[in-house]
This record gives C-alpha cells, sequence and structure tokens, in this order.
C-alpha cells in the first residue's frame, strides 16, 4: 500500500508573509493561515480556528509573496513535512505545510478596491509557472443553470 501525504486548505492569513533567499538564491516565502471549523459544544456551534504554518519554494514564492497579506483569503495544496532538531538537550519537531500550488481567493480583506478583481488570484499554465488570473474571471462559467 502506498503512502499518501496531500493536503488542501482555505483560510486567511494572519500575518504578511516573509519572503527570503537561501545562500544559494533559492525563494523561500513564508506565512501562517487560519482555517476555522465548527463544532458542537452542548447545544451550540461554536468557531474553532486552527493555524497553519506554510513554506512555498522558488518561483511562485517570489511571484504570490507580495500578494500575501494578513487578512487575505488562500486556497493551499501541498504536503506536510516534519522538522525535529534539539535544543537544550531536548528533542523538538514542528509539521509545516510545504506548498505545491497557492491560489489568491477574493480581493482584499477590507472589500475591493477600485480595478481589483474580486476573484483575483494566480492560475497555473501548462508549463507550471504562475499568470495573473483574468480580471473579472471568477473561475465560474456563466451558464450554470441555478
Amino acid at each position: 500500500m502506498a503512502d499518501i501525504n496531500h493536503v488542501v486548505l482555505v483560510g486567511r492569513l494572519v500575518r504578511d508573509a516573509e519572503l527570503k533567499y537561501t545562500a544559494n538564491g533559492q525563494a523561500v516565502c513564508k506565512f501562517s493561515i487560519a482555517v476555522n471549523r465548527s463544532r458542537k459544544n452542548g447545544d451550540q456551534w461554536v468557531e474553532e480556528a486552527n493555524f497553519f504554518d506554510i513554506v512555498l519554494w522558488g518561483r511562485q514564492g517570489e511571484a504570490v509573496g507580495k500578494y500575501l497579506i494578513k487578512g487575505k483569503s488562500v486556497g493551499v495544496d501541498g504536503e506536510l513535512r516534519q522538522d525535529r532538531w534539539q535544543q537544550d538537550g531536548q528533542n523538538r519537531s514542528k509539521v509545516e505545510i510545504v506548498a505545491s500550488n497557492v491560489q489568491l481567493l477574493g480581493g482584499s480583506p477590507g472589500g475591493s478596491s477600485p480595478g481589483e478583481s474580486s476573484g483575483g488570484g494566480f492560475t497555473r499554465t501548462n508549463g507550471g509557472s504562475e499568470a495573473p488570473a483574468p480580471a473579472g474571471d471568477d473561475g465560474f462559467a456563466d451558464d450554470i443553470p441555478f
């Protein structure tokens, strides 16, 4: 049986993304998102936030990093990675999501500014690079019967 390690999340950025470069010039963009879930507590439903750290390497990190602003909604596709180290004689570990694709969803947190597409974002092209989504293209066909 093959192992599967695939994560798909939609959430909001909890702070602006950080874009840095490794010593050999590789771009690495780091950010965190909050993903809300509802759970029942007695007779009431309560919202509970879960926080996830995301790492996006390479050209896509460079391309979208400047748009990853606190409050923006994003979709993340990637895999879980566990980092292990020792600190003060104690074993430590941290699980991060290494993204293979990040989609910007919707406009700015406070609503769209003039000229901004509410469906803005980046779409993958056949070559795996990013291209700005067409203005006004929300990804839904106009001929949906409902």
